[in-house]
């Protein structure tokens, strides 16, 4: 029988050998997934093999010591990178510690702390894109384990007595709770080397995810599943501990005990992994489909279709990151601007046709998104609440209460306050059309992220250019003379109906644009669950906001009519290279225009955005607005001579 064995490993070893010459390389990180997976075997096993210093079981202290090796080989194949060095001096420590016979505690925290290392150096995707349909999962586990590891996970299926080594009992609660469901999920799909378990690869990854999760729950009862859920609504701190389903597909029950107690921790994962869906149901859903969107991005780049892949990265980032950008800059502003920046960077590689430099760029994009639905659980405290409401509006509303108070100014200055009407009829007409937005993005369809970055995009180009029409017509009059007599006599004539309706629509379109992004960005907000919060962080942004229009009108009443000419032409051309600055840059994100980045630094109140294109359309308003400046100081020369 023992010669058997050895005759069948070997033949195994040559069948692994030959599929593995036949196969198509390795990314990284597969590559990475399999070291991971090595160093969660020695973790949890190398405690079967020694105990006290003694070796207990010679053939799995043999495979530990295998393994280990192994991890010290393949983390030499991963491409090299700044932490290569380190891992590899972490590699070496496991092994001299597993030939020491140390203890179990210190092989599981040396291997874990590498199998940490690992996935920061080379992220991968670690939970699923969506809630596992346990359902599934269950008539998954009844075809393809129940045969050997039993109905119930207790490894007594008719197979069960047949194999060598014996299946795993899922239901050994001991031995379970030092397994992560993503443990489970890579011996699925992986498989175990030597033994009869094989790997599910042929299954989709939502099946395999769903087989995992469902076998987690075989080591735990109903009572505690009762007890978790009840822990679930009462305890704050096993909330906080796991906040995603990433942390939860990422957190076995022996590391989560360090943080609420064993007890808690095993109430809290039997429920939560029982029901993910009360994860899932956050508002981070909206960042698994942007990861899962990435995902399938590069996949399609490595199929070649270019097309679908640029399609795919927009829908990441317009259909799950932007979504949650005003709670996720509210939370972690930095985390907020690198991961904008770095899917910009992405798209850009997929659009030029740099494969190997977007598959890079996406991994890094999938470790940032696991940090900002990290960051995002925790969106729920008020002060976070209160602080995005406030600095949203403020920094949304600024820019059309400039353009509206501009106007107001001017016209009243002219003494054409019969013409008021229309610019206020504009803002108002603005505010009711945002609430309508609001009520159709909530209630009736969900407005896509493209609608609502062209909406802003071509709306901030349609008030950039009408904004610099006026600034240069404003200037040319700040230099004319006979102020009072121009005013009464040419401008009854200037301001037609025609100019009036342009009035109302500039005024219109300049609040609605700034509306628009306004109330989708509350009604994430408001999603939070602290609506009290965020309207008091609307009612002081609405205060603060009154009281610089105030301020304004009432310094621009007092300025001599050629001042106030020349202070609105400038705060008019100033706004105007403000909005071709942040309208492009909308454009850009859904993919109207080419992104081609600058190493300079981002200015959000001046729209300036580190990109060719950005900089290039406010360069040419600047030089449209200097040209304008220096004819209209020519013609006042030529006029007194």
């Amino acid at each position: 029988m023992q010669a058997l064995r050895i005759l069948s490993l070997v033949l195994v070893s040559l069948a692994l050998s030959v599929s593995t010459a036949l196969a198509e390389p390795l990314s990284t990180q597969d590559k990475a997934k399999q070291v991971w997976q090595l160093l969660d075997y020695l973790a949890v096993d190398y405690g079967g093999s020694v105990n006290d210093g003694r070796i207990t079981n010679e053939a799995e202290y043999a495979e530990m010591q295998e393994f280990a090796q192994t991890v010290a080989r393949q983390l030499g194949e991963l491409p090299p990178g700044p932490a290569s060095e380190q891992l590899g001096k972490e590699a070496g420590a496991l092994r001299l510690s597993i030939a020491a016979k140390a203890s179990p505690e210190t092989v599981a925290e040396l291997a874990r702390k590498l199998a940490s290392g690992v996935l920061t150096a080379y992220p991968v995707p670690m939970a699923p894109s969506k809630a596992p349909d346990l359902q599934n999962g269950a008539k998954l586990y009844q075809s393809h384990c129940a045969s050997c590891h039993g109905v119930s996970g207790n490894a007594d299926g008719p197979l069960a007595a047949k194999l060598n080594p014996p299946p795993i009992a899922l239901a050994d609660h001991a031995r379970a709770q030092e397994r992560s469901v993503f443990a489970l999920q890579q011996i699925i799909t992986r498989g175990v080397e030597g033994t009869s378990m094989p790997g599910f690869a042929h299954l989709s990854e939502d099946d395999r995810w769903a087989l995992a999760y469902f076998a987690s729950t075989l080591s735990y009862s109903d009572t505690d599943r009762q007890a978790g859920a009840k822990l679930w609504t009462a305890e704050p701190g096993l909330r906080a501990a796991v906040p995603t389903l990433d942390k939860l597909s990422q957190t076995s029950e022996a590391a989560l005990a360090k943080f609420v107690g064993a007890q808690t921790s095993r109430d809290g994962l039997a429920y939560l992994r029982s029901s993910p869906d009360v994860l899932a149901a956050s508002t981070t859903d909206s960042l698994s489909i942007a990861k899962e969107k990435l995902k399938e991005s590069v996949t399609a780049l490595d199929k070649g279709d270019t097309r679908a892949a640029s399609q795919l990265a927009l829908s990441a980032y317009l259909d799950g990151f932007e979504p949650v950008e005003p709670a996720l800059a509210a939370k972690n502003q930095a985390l907020f601007l690198d991961i904008e920046k770095t899917m910009g960077l992405y798209r850009n590689a997929v659009a030029n046709g740099q494969a190997e430099r977007a598959h890079d760029i996406a991994a890094q994009l999938q470790s940032r998104l696991d940090e900002a639905q990290e960051a995002l659980a925790g969106a729920n405290d008020a002060f976070s609440t209160f602080l995005g409401a406030f600095t949203i509006l403020l920094r949304e509303g600024l820019e059309a209460l400039l353009v509206v108070v501009a106007m107001l100014a001017f016209l009243k200055k002219a003494n054409r306050t019969d013409v008021l009407p229309y610019v206020h009829a504009g803002w108002v007409t603005a505010l009711g059309a945002g609430g309508l937005t609001w009520a159709v993005a909530t209630y009736v369809v969900d407005l896509s992220g493209a609608s609502r970055e062209m909406t802003e995009g071509f709306s901030a180009v349609f008030a950039a250019v009408v904004l610099l029409g006026v600034g240069m017509w404003m200037h040319q009059k700040s230099l004319a003379g006979r102020w009072q007599s121009y005013v009464k006599e040419k401008l009854s004539s200037a301001l037609n109906r025609k100019s009036a309706f342009m009035l109302f629509l500039l005024s219109f379109v300049t609040v609605y644009r700034e509306v628009f992004e306004t109330v989708l960005f509350y009604a994430a907000l408001w999603s939070d669950g602290n609506g009290a919060y965020m309207l008091a962080g609307l009612g002081c942004g609405i205060a603060v906001l009154a009281v610089i229009a105030f301020l304004l009108l009432r310094s621009t009443a007092r300025l001599p009519i050629r001042q106030f000419f020349a202070f609105s032409s400038a705060l008019v051309g100033v706004l105007a290279v403000v909005l071709i600055g942040k309208g492009v840059a909308a454009l850009q994100k859904v993919g109207l225009l080419q992104v081609t980045p600058l190493s300079m630094p981002r200015i959000d109140v001046l729209g300036v955005y580190p990109s060719v294109q950005t900089i290039a359309a406010q360069v040419a308003i600047l030089l449209i607005i200097v040209a304008s400046v220096t004819y209209n100081l020519r013609s006042q020369r030529t006029a007194r001579v």
